[in-house]
């Protein structure tokens, strides 16, 4: 039996594909440098963060045996751009370091492990939380794992689907529980939802250009209220 929210997510995923088009996201070359950069990424725009990997590429430090071997201050130089340099450093270097030595830094033996298990050894590593965990996992492992953010909390509260102070597991049940575990479904809908809370479901809403508004009765936005 599908889950009640099933229509809806998928009505709404379904009138953001129509109104964006493919958003053709994770912007990568390879897998380790998509798991860089959802580390990058952490409290800082994809611009910033894409800056800070483009000059660890250019300073040939795009590597996991290089970067567990680096000093973190070098690291720290590269990745200025991405913001809490010094903090993202340390934790580049001992993910290269899990990467290299448990994974052999190989994306294929590293998404060979059973999800769960993947997520809960990320998860020990100091400094990696569940969304970046997560968008590893997604992204560069193509492991069926929605990932959620502050955008799919300030979305989908307007839209009375998850609390405002939802915790991070809960609006990722939302949709763990009302969609079946596909990763090109996964991978798209997230896209679109960072489109969305970046560009018209900003803090200050643009509701009239909101493409969601438009799939019927059965949602009410309260976001021009709040």
């Amino acid at each position: 039996m599908a889950a009640p929210l099933t229509k809806d997510l998928l009505a709404i995923y379904g009138a953001l594909l129509a109104a964006h088009g493919h958003r053709h996201w994770w912007p990568a070359k390879t897998p380790f440098e998509t798991m860089i950069g959802a580390i990058l990424t952490q409290n800082v725009s994809w611009t910033n963060a894409a800056q800070a990997v483009r000059n660890l590429e250019d300073a040939g430090m795009l590597d996991p045996d290089r970067l567990a071997a680096a000093d973190a201050g070098e690291i720290a130089r590269l990745i200025v751009p991405s913001r809490f340099y010094n903090q993202k450093a340390g934790r580049i270097r001992e993910f290269a370091r899990v990467y290299a030595a448990e994974f052999e830094a190989d994306p294929a033996v590293m998404a060979a492990v059973e999800t769960d298990a993947l997520r809960e050894r990320l998860l020990a590593v100091r400094g990696l939380g569940k969304e970046t965990v997560d968008s590893i996992l997604l992204y560069a492992c193509k492991k069926p794992v929605f990932v959620v953010d502050a955008y799919t909390r300030r979305i989908f509260s307007r839209y009375g689907l998850i609390p405002e102070d939802a915790s991070y597991d809960e609006m990722q049940r939302l949709f763990t529980e009302s969609l079946a575990p596909d990763v090109t479904l996964f991978n798209e809908y997230h896209a679109q939802i960072v489109f969305l809370g970046n560009t018209v479901c900003r803090k200050t809403p643009i509701c009239g250009r909101c493409p969601i508004r438009t799939i019927g009765d059965t949602l009410a936005c309260a976001g021009a209220r709040g």
